[in-house]
């Protein structure tokens, strides 16, 4: 069953909709703050379908990731018991919440950078920064260069390589999924239960 695949196939039209930088920067812009699923599933094949476009697209990420990342920290500062809690509750981050929140009283400016560019849920951080009433100057200074990190790191290796591994990940595209959500929930096991 190549469900993967055909996703896959789907988000390539999207990317070619004239109207797909605007989805990218709106996808961008929640997922630093509210919405579960990162910018990349849309950035790269964006990059992939359009090559020449990539840095532009990158630029349009990082720019709405950053932006998004300061409405999280506003949700935390001002509206974390209303809002912030409830959303983490929802996706099940509670516990990542709480770890975050002791790496904020020991690492601060660095939690939020190194959080900018890893896979890590950027959201937590955002929404941490606010609760715990970092100060925003080295919140933004922090996501600038992170989020900056991120996805230009992606782009340039999607731009130089993605076209020449196309055909073979398409092909396996649900062998690889399906392996790599393995991986991701042997280390969620493995870490809840050595953390």
């Amino acid at each position: 069953m190549a469900i993967f695949r055909q996703l896959y196939n789907k988000v390539i039209n999207w990317s070619k909709h004239r109207h797909a930088p605007y989805y990218l920067a709106g996808v961008s812009f929640i997922e630093s703050s509210v919405f579960p699923i990162p910018p990349d599933v849309m950035l790269i094949p964006m990059v992939m379908g359009k090559p020449e476009k990539a840095w532009r697209y990158a630029t349009i990420t990082t720019m709405a990731s950053i932006l998004g990342g300061i409405l999280g920290y506003f949700l935390g500062l001002c509206a974390f018991e209303l809002i912030g809690e409830p959303l983490l509750q929802s996706f099940g981050y509670q516990q990542a919440y709480a770890k975050v929140v002791t790496w904020f009283e020991h690492y601060g400016f660095l939690a939020v950078f190194v959080a900018g560019f890893t896979p890590i849920p950027y959201k937590l951080f955002t929404i941490a920064a606010g609760a715990t009433m970092m100060p925003l100057l080295p919140f933004v200074i922090a996501s600038v260069l992170g989020r900056t990190i991120r996805f230009f790191v992606v782009v340039w290796g999607i731009k130089g390589i993605g076209k020449r591994l196309e055909p073979l990940f398409v092909e396996y595209i649900d062998t690889i999924v399906w392996f790599t959500i393995g991986l991701i929930g042997l280390a969620i096991v493995i870490y809840y239960c050595f953390a």
